[in-house]
């Protein structure tokens, strides 16, 4: 009796373990064809692709014209030598193109989708190592250690970030596609007439030194008074006229004659009528 009872159950647990055995056997064939169906259904994420109009956090984005990329560089007289800071710099175009003409470039863009994408662009261009670009709010980044700023901004902003712009080093020079800055005049402009049919306009400010107040020239007293570049007063009791301040550079007429100088913090040098040297110096 006990014997047969042994041998009715080694039967029954060779039944079950050949019943395992064809159930693994059956399981690891469907999970393997699961895995592979997974594998096959999915697929690389899509690049980025940004939309002319879509929201941003300041503007919606339009992209400048390459043309007036070009342009912009241009009025703005860059060199290898300049630092180029973009504001809102989108899809990296204009970063990208200062690099390929030697600056070192970096663009600020709130967006870090927008961001990746300009990384992307300037690695295809091969210029990463002098284009780089930061996820930041323009109004909160440092500007100070840009030579030329570039950007495609709303008037409003640009008034915005105006009181900024002007305490920025003399000589720094601001270009704008197309919106200017309030009743800051600028400085020179020029419209692209080929390969653009909108926003076509590279509009260019100099940070002026700030000369306005009192100044002593030889014996006489020298008041500025000033509006961005545009300067005016008397030297002495004489009217000036003709004024003007070019980033540290300084010019008006007195009497018919024409005084040139250098504006270096609380001095200036020049020359008077082309020949003659003069100094002066801010009185308090």
């Amino acid at each position: 009796m006990i014997e047969s009872l042994r041998v009715s159950f080694s039967g029954r647990r060779q039944a079950l373990l050949r019943a395992g055995a064809l159930a693994l056997a059956l399981a690891f064939p469907l999970a393997g064809q699961a895995q592979q169906a997974g594998a096959a259904s999915a697929e690389p994420a899509a690049e980025y692709v940004p939309n002319v109009g879509q929201s941003g956090k300041d503007v919606v984005w339009v992209p400048t014209p390459q043309s007036v990329v070009e342009k912009m560089l241009d009025l703005a007289q860059v060199t290898p030598q300049d630092r180029l800071m973009d504001l809102g710099s989108g899809d990296g175009r204009t970063v990208i193109t200062a690099a390929q003409r030697g600056l070192t470039a970096k663009g600020i863009e709130y967006n870090p989708d927008m961001v990746e994408l300009a990384r992307r662009n300037a690695a295809k261009a091969g210029v990463s190592e002098r284009a780089t670009f930061e996820t930041a709010d323009l109004f909160e980044t440092d500007l100070s250690q840009a030579d030329v700023i570039t950007m495609f901004l709303l008037p409003s902003i640009n008034e915005k970030l105006r009181p900024t712009i002007l305490d920025l080093e003399p000589g720094t020079r601001i270009v704008s596609n197309t919106f200017r800055m309030g009743d800051w005049e600028p400085d020179a402009s020029e419209t692209v007439t080929q390969d653009c049919s909108s926003y076509c306009t590279a509009l260019l400010w100099v940070v002026p030194a700030k000369v306005q107040g009192q100044w002593q020239l030889g014996g006489q007293p020298l008041a500025l008074t000033q509006q961005y570049q545009m300067i005016s007063g008397k030297l002495g009791d004489a009217q000036i006229t003709e004024g003007r301040v070019d980033g540290t550079r300084i010019s008006f007429v007195v009497n018919g004659v024409r005084y040139s100088g250098q504006v270096q913090g609380d001095s200036i040098n020049g020359t008077e009528g082309g020949s003659g040297s003069w100094t002066a110096s801010r009185r308090g």
